[in-house]
């Protein structure tokens, strides 16, 4: 499947339903007549309890009603206003004190991380105040001050980082960019450096099977990203970062309003890492010289009036890590038993376009089509091991919202395709495959609008690996009393499991890769299915005149077919289709506080039981802490002139024994104990905002120093049968400290 005849049939076609929005800036001005950002302002629709409030740095958003053409702003201390909707961004609007009032004003901090105590799903939305919390420079690198999901690193040589939910691999996770499948097959590892986090506007984590109209794969849960809005975002961002180990990052962003229906931007992401860097002293780089450069091309089309929305992204991504030994010269050493090396580069196209029209008598119907095109392009070898892989994907959606009598009763239905082509080469075997399948889905939503709400869904796909086949899947709300809620969730999924491209870190090791045949259409293996089940708790309220939050989750993940990967011999990992027992247990604590002004606490408790069927019997699975706690802590000073304000940020992750794989039968050198010791991570950062649009950030990325101290078996003899950089439960590389600055023009 070539790439440009592919192209231009997504040119031809256009994409996805989203709902309309209406955004602005509230702000007041100061004694001096200078601009200042108004928080907590309440915004809602004239003659309508449907409304919001802006957030911290003043803006706000408001899903567009055909109903009603103005909307009201209103603040304690200031004088009402009613603006016209002709616009879906509506710039900036000031309010004017009432001097006439002398009031105490109470403002309500909007936190970074919410949950909703009214969504059926246990969803957690994350928005791009949080990321600056922390140097997000990519997706992976964006959970560092949120318990939502675990950071694992995957080996000991390319230094790439996983996500983990309920206590499972980042493969079992549905990601998707604007509600389109993203980051799978052949960018499974390392795509989560492919989307730079100056991108992100929120990022939707939801634990649990997900919805269906997102599709049949997800497992343990779901991660969105939206990105920002042309029409919406300002016009011009700059990030800059660099640190010690000598990695410079440039992110920017340009953005240019053609008119109040059509704007379009431009962003780009570039990064370099140049330096050597071997702390541990084993021969070997603790993490690769790499260099990236990331181009976007986005375009977004509104027209209220006629009820039309639609976008089209165009992204193209060069990526280049080398990595091995401190000697190794890739033009001098390649493929040679020399020095021990590796090179992984990368090249992909994405291109993605959705429309979406909302019927202007009828606000409750819409429909929408997305449609998404990839081809990733990878070349890499590990030591004399080569693995090249090329993922050419197309995905198709169709979309239809409704109610049945009333608003209280709505309904989403439609159809997908999807199209993936792979082909790898393996050493010296050449494996190629095409998946494409079609699927309907029907999705009913009930709300009482008081205790009740549940949502469920039913997809009955076609696929010429998976066969025939539903999936149900179930989401359950009810208000126990006053800010709290119950939530329970029952799902299936179904996957196929591309053994080579979602474990590539094997390759950086001697063993001996084998593939335990079931006849099936995958690799000889059959496809993975599990079913998810979970309740969740969750309570708002006061503990000392200050709003606290607690939630509290119980799931179960029970797999009635898994793709086993183990590694309990040495020298060998196998595939091979379960035959036994695979469960994953997991219990998490969430508590969220403001201890006293401008101090916020965010403490999380997490527990995990996972056990996999291996060929020497039920095992705990490998290098998945039994416990972990996090505690994050924020403080923010109180805005002054401009917009003036220090924020300090502090978080702790501390991670329980782990499991090893077994290294019993290994010469006595290169053992390894059966459990890992506890271990504890801390990241800081300090940032200096001057204005409204210039601020500065420094921090440190475990600042205790924590490393695994062995983190290469048989590093002195790379090309020995004993060589392996797989068994990673601790960071690799020691302290990180960063400087970086952020502007932007509105």
């Amino acid at each position: 499947m070539k790439p440009i005849p592919f192209f231009i049939l997504l040119l031809l076609t256009q994409c996805a339903f989203s709902q309309l929005k209406i955004t602005g800036t509230v702000l007041e001005r100061t004694e001096k007549g200078d601009p200042d950002t108004l928080a907590d302002v309440h915004i809602s629709w004239l003659n309508s309890t449907s409304g919001t409030v802006t957030d911290s740095t003043g803006n706000f958003s408001l899903t567009y009603s055909t109903d009603h053409k103005k909307i009201v702003l209103s603040y304690v201390g200031y004088v009402s206003d009613t603006i016209t909707v002709n616009r879906p961004n509506l710039g900036k609007i000031y309010l004017q004190p009432n001097i006439a009032l002398e009031e105490v004003v109470v403002r309500k901090k909007v936190n970074s991380i919410q949950k909703s105590l009214f969504n059926p799903q246990n969803t957690v939305n994350v928005d791009s105040r949080e990321m600056l919390k922390a140097a997000c420079c990519n997706l992976s690198e964006s959970f560092e001050t949120n318990p939502s999901v675990d950071i694992s690193i995957s080996d000991g040589i390319s230094g790439a980082k996983q996500i983990q939910m309920l206590g499972m691999n980042s493969p079992y996770l549905l990601f998707t960019q604007e509600n389109m499948p993203f980051i799978r097959g052949a960018s499974q590892i390392y795509g989560l450096s492919f989307i730079p986090g100056s991108w992100i506007e929120s990022i939707q984590i939801t634990k649990g099977a997900g919805a269906v109209l997102n599709g049949f794969e997800s497992i343990s849960g779901q991660i969105n990203t939206e990105l920002v809005k042309p029409l919406t975002d300002q016009k011009f961002f700059l990030n800059t970062y660099a640190n010690n180990n000598e990695r410079f990052e440039l992110n920017t962003r340009y953005n240019t309003v053609l008119n109040d229906k059509l704007a379009t931007g431009l962003y780009l992401h570039a990064n370099s890492r140049s330096g050597k860097i071997d702390r541990n002293n084993d021969n070997f780089l603790d993490t690769p010289i790499a260099k990236q450069l990331n181009l976007m091309n986005r375009w977004q089309y509104v027209d209220l009036e006629k009820g039309w929305v639609s976008y089209l992204n165009l992204q193209y991504l060069t990526d280049n890590k080398q990595t091995g030994e401190t000697s190794y010269d890739p033009d001098i050493h390649a493929f040679s038993n020399q020095f021990w090396g590796s090179e992984i580069e990368t090249h992909r196209f994405d291109a993605s376009a959705k429309i979406g029209y909302v019927f202007p008598e009828l606000q409750y119907q819409s429909f929408g089509y997305q449609t998404a095109y990839s081809d990733h392009r990878q070349n890499s070898y590990y030591g004399n091991k080569r693995y090249d892989i090329n993922h050419t994907s197309f995905y198709s959606n169709l979309l239809f919202n409704s109610i049945i009598g009333s608003t209280q009763h709505k309904f989403k239905t439609g159809f997908s395709f999807n199209y993936d082509q792979y082909d790898e080469l393996v050493n010296s075997d050449v494996i190629s495959r095409i998946d494409n399948g079609v699927g309907s889905f029907f999705e009913y939503t009930y709300d009482s609008l008081e205790r009740l709400s549940f949502v469920a869904g039913l997809r009955a796909d076609h696929s010429n690996r998976l066969g025939n086949f539903i999936t149900p899947r179930l989401h359950v709300r009810y208000s126990l009393w006053d800010k709290a809620s119950l939530r329970f969730n029952l799902g299936r999924g179904k996957r196929a499991a591309n053994i080579y491209a979602e474990n590539q870190q094997l390759f950086a090791s001697n063993r001996n890769i084998t593939t335990i045949n079931s006849l099936g259409k995958i690799y000889g293996l059959d496809p993975e299915i599990a079913w998810n089940s979970g309740v969740n708790f969750s309570q708002k309220g006061y503990l000392f005149n200050r709003l606290f939050d607690i939630s509290i989750d119980y799931y179960h993940v029970n797999f009635k077919n898994q793709v086993v990967v183990d590694w309990e011999i040495p020298q060998e990992i196998s595939f091979y289709n379960l035959n036994g027992k695979s469960t994953s247990n997991s219990l998490q604590f969430d508590l969220n506080y403001e201890i006293i002004q401008n101090l916020d606490l965010r403490a999380t408790y997490k527990h995990y039981d996972v056990e996999v069927t291996y060929n020497k019997g039920l095992l705990e699975k490998p290098l998945q802490p039994r416990n972990r706690v996090f505690i994050n802590l924020n403080y923010e000073t109180q805005k002054k002139y401009e917009g003036r304000q220090w924020v300090f940020d502090f978080t702790s992750n501390w991670l329980g024994e782990q499991r090893l794989p077994d290294t019993s039968t290994n010469p006595t050198i290169y053992q390894l104990d059966a459990y890992a010791v506890p271990y504890t991570v801390l990241n800081t950062q300090i940032t200096r905002i001057f204005n409204t649009s210039f601020e500065m950030y420094i921090g440190g990325e475990n600042i205790g120093n924590t490393i695994q101290k062995r983190p290469i078996i048989a590093a002195t003899d790379p090309f020995g049968p004993y060589f392996d950089s797989t068994i990673t439960y601790a960071p690799t590389l020691g302290g990180i400290y960063y400087i970086g600055l952020r502007y932007k023009i509105k």
